[in-house]
């Protein structure tokens, strides 16, 4: 299979930096073709601008959707954003390494996001109509792909529970897997957190990169998280809201989770 590592930390000898590079051989050595976008080394630009489009009037006026529309469809985009979309056609899944920095990834993998999912890539993609509102949710470009997340995080793992201060690991993670992820059509895998980063001894490493290693092992065979799927019959189109008799009485998050994962 094809796997793409997209990896944010600015420290290589970090506890991230050290769980990519076994996720890197371990996945060779299971002879996977992997890929790299170490985002610090390459020098990122995390900002999205109008010189990502490299046939842009510099005096007219930015629009970050038009603009990246039209570069993506007339094959003007800056070649850093290109090169990123044609790693991602080539993968069968995608890792995201990332340190839970603020409740969130790091800026420049934020960055990653709003400048590799261009319009036409990542959203506005398919219909939209009284009956579809596009293909996205379970729909898309990056559909039948799958993608997982391999979080650290210096809590404790209870201060991410389901009564914890910082609020619930999967609550934190719900835009990026449900907004980022499963938007244009990734399978979503539950995510590989550590916890207590700054307490990691030898043993503890050797038990964290095992259990690393039987979620990547079966990659293929893991259930994805349950979202409901937009055009499947779950959402009234085109208000988008989930049909009053699904979950009754259940709000947030939790509502667009599947009753049934089967």
């Amino acid at each position: 299979m094809n796997i793409l590592l997209v990896y944010a930390h600015p420290e290589p000898r970090s506890l991230t930096g050290a769980l990519k590079d076994f996720a890197v051989q371990h996945l060779r050595g299971r002879e996977h073709a992997v890929q790299v976008s170490d985002l610090y080394a390459m020098g990122w630009k995390a900002a999205l601008d109008g010189a990502d489009r490299l046939d842009r009037d510099p005096a007219a006026r930015f629009d970050a959707s038009l603009d990246s529309q039209y570069a993506y469809a007339h094959g003007t985009q800056s070649a850093d954003i290109a090169a990123e979309q044609d790693k991602l056609r080539w993968a069968d899944a995608v890792l995201f390494h990332f340190p839970l920095w603020w409740f969130s990834m790091p800026a420049i993998m934020k960055g990653w996001f709003e400048r590799v999912y261009a319009y036409g890539f990542g959203y506005g993609v398919g219909e939209h109509s009284d009956k579809r509102w596009g293909d996205r949710y379970g729909e898309g470009m990056l559909a039948g792909k799958r993608a997982m997340l391999v979080v650290t995080t210096g809590g404790w793992t209870p201060h991410y529970g389901p009564r914890g201060i910082n609020g619930p690991l999967g609550d934190l993670l719900f835009p990026i897997h449900h907004g980022m992820l499963f938007y244009p059509g990734f399978d979503v895998l539950p995510p590989f957190a550590v916890h207590r980063t700054g307490r990691m001894d030898d043993a503890r490493y050797a038990e964290t990169t095992a259990a690393l290693a039987q979620r990547l092992d079966t990659l293929w065979t893991q259930a994805p998280i349950p979202f409901r799927r937009q055009n499947a019959g779950d959402y009234l189109i085109p208000e988008l809201t989930l049909r009053p008799e699904l979950a009754p009485g259940v709000v947030g998050y939790a509502a667009h989770l599947a009753d049934d994962p089967a």
